[in-house]
């Protein structure tokens, strides 16, 4: 049996057209969790991203995470749990278990003030983990605002063919 450095993990996010970035955050997290805990952006969140039109819904995102862990990582359903994201900060906030926190270097000042809040209500500060960002083979960084513009614009290319 694998023994883990921790017993709860968590982090959270859009994961928006699940890509190497997100993968890598989530195979982090379960390399250090017993159980890792995954807080996805709902709807209610998303109001202000770019090219919000080609934004995946809740359900599309949870089932790629589900199929992701359970088939790629070859992870029990057991050992994850995703929870709804409804404000920016999450149950992170307030779990008290949690032990560490798993974020990329693009959401750092986010996780300082998950920190900063936790200390506020008296539970003890997390352990902050943070994964540098992913870059493409020409250097610049994945992300899941650059793949919906992408798609946007072959949506856009597409109507224009047709008319």
């Amino acid at each position: 049996m694998k023994e883990f450095a921790y017993n709860h993990v968590g982090l959270g996010g859009s994961f928006d057209h699940l890509h190497e970035g997100h993968k890598y955050l989530l195979k982090t997290a379960f390399k250090l969790g017993k159980m890792v805990y995954i807080a996805l952006t709902t709807e209610e969140l998303i109001g202000s991203k770019r090219f919000k039109d080609q934004f995946q819904s809740y359900s599309v995102r949870s089932a790629h995470l589900r199929a992701f862990i359970t088939q790629e990582l070859r992870i029990s359903t057991n050992r994850f749990s995703i929870i709804p994201l409804k404000d920016p900060l999450g149950p992170a906030i307030t779990f008290k278990d949690l032990e560490v926190h798993v974020s990329s270097m693009e959401t750092y000042s986010t996780a300082i003030k998950i920190n900063e809040i936790r200390l506020k209500n008296g539970l003890t500060p997390l352990i902050l983990v943070i994964i540098p960002l992913i870059c493409t083979s020409s250097g610049k960084k994945i992300s899941s605002t650059k793949i919906r513009e992408n798609l946007a614009q072959l949506s856009e290319q597409n109507l224009e063919k047709t008319q």
